[in-house]
């Protein structure tokens, strides 16, 4: 009889341990977690309990109380005693600060008897709670009500800080123009992660998407454009008197109110107003601050910058032009306006990708030059730089911008956003300037996830496993001068909020974690397994993501006949690859993929399909001889 109650008790243990490490799935991954035995389960009245009679500590409460109330159906109460009453949840402020947390971290205990969350500020709290939605069933994602017969929060231990204060995703609202409620939607869906930079693209050769009242055609003129539909870059140019009936602007009142909904979640909005190149919207409504005298509009996605490798020329001029003093009286008054709009310390002002070849042919330019004793083009741009310095400057902010503002000398309070890798980052830090660093080798979620031949078209590749391995500080560079990271979401090819959740999920769970997680505590294998946890609570949200992690890598060789041959691999363990080469779709009783395949005379497509455990897990795809053997330099 002892020796089945011990068998018992020890298949119990076996049990717990294994539901320990099934239940719990966050991300980004804690500074520290341990699974203890036992569950709380919400009561059907919950109280949650408040030490303080801060606003912001009760609004994060009352947001969480709502979110509790619509999935359950429970009855919630938030008080303000700071008893420790059981089954109950507390909101604690630490009343003696506690170092290791500052103003982000939190402590989370969940026992049988209750939940406790401990910061030092309400930042702290409400990062806390985000986390306590992730230890809830993937159901309380949902937006509706939700039948089920308990909620059970597992019984744990976490104390937790975020490695980066500067933890960013940037939306680029202007290639394509997403609304002012869409916004708030992609706040909410970053913050779960928690994100606290929201940088905001707000011009470009595309769009001007914020109101500046006393430029008023930068809205009427520069806000919309023709439309078309297909594949950018391959759009045709609109003719001056097609109707420009696309796009869209945010008022200033838009501005507020997207400010406060972000500061309500400890989201801080940076904006950036991209200059003096990619500025074809503003030359569009006003010409005269351009070097080239001409009739403009603004682009509707047709080609105009030929790019030739990192090299690039543009057939139009659509920088704003350096030797004209109206150019820095109309940025005088954009940040003024913007300065005043935005809280935060920072305006981004771009800097990027601007074509000088219209500057070399400016005699103004030139006159400039000779005048200033600057020697090149890049010392040019230098020179407009630092001259928008001042101004932002006397709006009592600070300038941030891509790392081409290096090129000429650096302006000297200038902090730096490095994306053409982490060469330029490396190198202002040394300079002793601040960085944020968002490598498009590594943050750039706009680029291929999957193999191009099946996935919507862009231009590069950035798998997860690739973005898994971000790490914001280089060997070498002293870490008080790195800020922290974000990725980018550049929208040139994305027009609708389904397809940037596409885009952005799951790679910027990738980034969340990069940012916050200490890295000796990344874990590949452990963060994919959870990434797959998070598809189930997207699934109960209606929030798309990619399963393109799911799908094989091909990889391109040729033998010592010149035969091609063909490798595949995925990217997470545990997939099995089946396929064909006779033009049916494969399925578990094809071959199975173990070694590379040669291609059979005659075949036109390679179609490959993953599973797991006998099901179809990843999507059928359809791989063109030609274009394996383009890939492997074959005719």
């Amino acid at each position: 009889m002892k020796k089945m109650f011990f068998l018992f008790s020890f298949i119990q243990l076996i049990m717990v341990n294994v539901f320990a490490a099934d239940d719990i799935s966050i991300i980004p991954q804690p500074v520290k977690i341990s699974r203890s035995s036992g569950n709380f389960i919400l009561p059907k009245n919950i109280t949650i309990e408040l030490n303080s009679h801060l606003a912001d500590v009760k609004e994060t409460a009352l947001e969480f109380s709502k979110k509790i109330s619509i999935v359950t159906g429970y009855q919630t109460r938030i008080t303000e005693n700071g008893t420790n009453s059981l089954n109950a949840i507390h909101l604690f402020l630490n009343k003696k600060n506690d170092v290791a947390l500052g103003d982000e971290g939190y402590t989370v205990s969940v026992t049988a008897k209750g939940v406790f969350i401990y910061a030092n500020k309400p930042a702290g709290l409400f990062y806390g709670l985000k986390t306590l939605l992730q230890l809830l069933p993937k159901e309380i994602e949902s937006n509706s009500f939700i039948q089920k017969s308990s909620w059970i929060i597992p019984a744990v231990e976490i104390t937790d800080y975020p490695r980066y204060k500067w933890r960013g995703i940037l939306f680029d609202v202007v290639r394509h123009f997403f609304t002012k409620q869409e916004v708030k939607s992609f706040i909410d869906n970053m913050v779960k992660y928690k994100y606290n930079m929201l940088h905001l693209h707000l011009t470009d050769d595309q769009g001007w998407r914020v109101e500046i009242k006393s430029l008023p055609k930068l809205t009427e003129v520069g806000a919309w454009r023709a439309e078309r539909t297909g594949r950018w870059g391959e759009f045709s140019k609109p003719s001056p008197d097609e109707p420009k009936t696309y796009g869209g602007f945010y008022t200033q009142d838009d501005i507020k109110e997207i400010i406060k909904y972000a500061a309500d979640r400890y989201v801080t909005i940076l904006p950036e107003i991209d200059i003096p190149g990619h500025s074809l919207a503003a030359v569009a409504s006003y010409p005269e601050l351009s070097c080239t005298p001409g009739t403009y509009q603004v682009n509707s996605g047709d080609r105009f910058m030929i790019w030739k490798g990192k090299d690039f020329y543009g057939l139009l001029d659509n920088t704003l032009c350096p030797a004209n003093e109206n150019v820095y009286t109309f940025l005088d008054k954009v940040f003024t306006e913007v300065a005043q709009l935005f809280p935060f310390e920072y305006i981004h002002i771009g800097g990027d990708e601007c074509y000088k070849g219209f500057w070399e042919k400016s005699e103004a330019c030139q006159q400039l030059m000779q005048k200033e004793g600057l020697k090149t083009q890049e010392e040019l741009q230098s020179y407009f730089i630092k001259k928008v310095e001042k101004i932002v400057q006397s709006k009592g902010k600070k300038i941030i911008g891509w790392d081409e503002i290096l090129e000429g000398g650096l302006a000297p309070d200038a902090t730096v956003m490095s994306w053409r890798g982490m060469k330029g980052g490396i190198e202002a830090a040394k300079m002793n300037h601040h960085v944020v660093m968002t490598p498009n080798d590594f943050a750039y979620v706009d680029l291929y996830q999957g193999d191009p031949v099946a996935e919507p078209p862009t231009y590069s590749m950035l798998r997860l496993n690739k973005s898994y391995e971000f790490d914001p500080l280089p060997e070498g560079v002293d870490p008080k001068y790195i800020l922290g990271g974000q990725c980018n979401l550049w929208s040139e090819r994305l027009s609708t909020m389904r397809h940037a959740e596409y885009m952005l999920w799951p790679r910027a769970f990738a980034t969340a974690e990069c940012l916050w997680t200490p890295a000796a505590e990344k874990n590949w294998n452990s963060f994919y397994q959870r990434v797959e946890k998070q598809f189930l609570r997207f699934d109960i949200s209606q929030t798309k993501y990619s399963r393109s992690m799911y799908d094989p890598v091909f990889t391109t060789s040729k033998d010592a006949n010149d035969s091609l041959l063909i490798q595949l691999k995925t990217e997470i363990d545990g997939l099995d690859i089946y396929y064909s080469f006779d033009e049916t779709e494969p399925d578990n009783f094809y071959p199975k993929y173990k070694n590379q395949l040669s291609i059979p005379k005659d075949a036109s497509n390679l179609k490959v399909i993953t599973y797991r455990d006998n099901k179809p897990i990843g999507k059928l795809i359809v791989m063109p001889i030609a274009e394996l053997r383009k890939r492997a330099g074959k005719k």
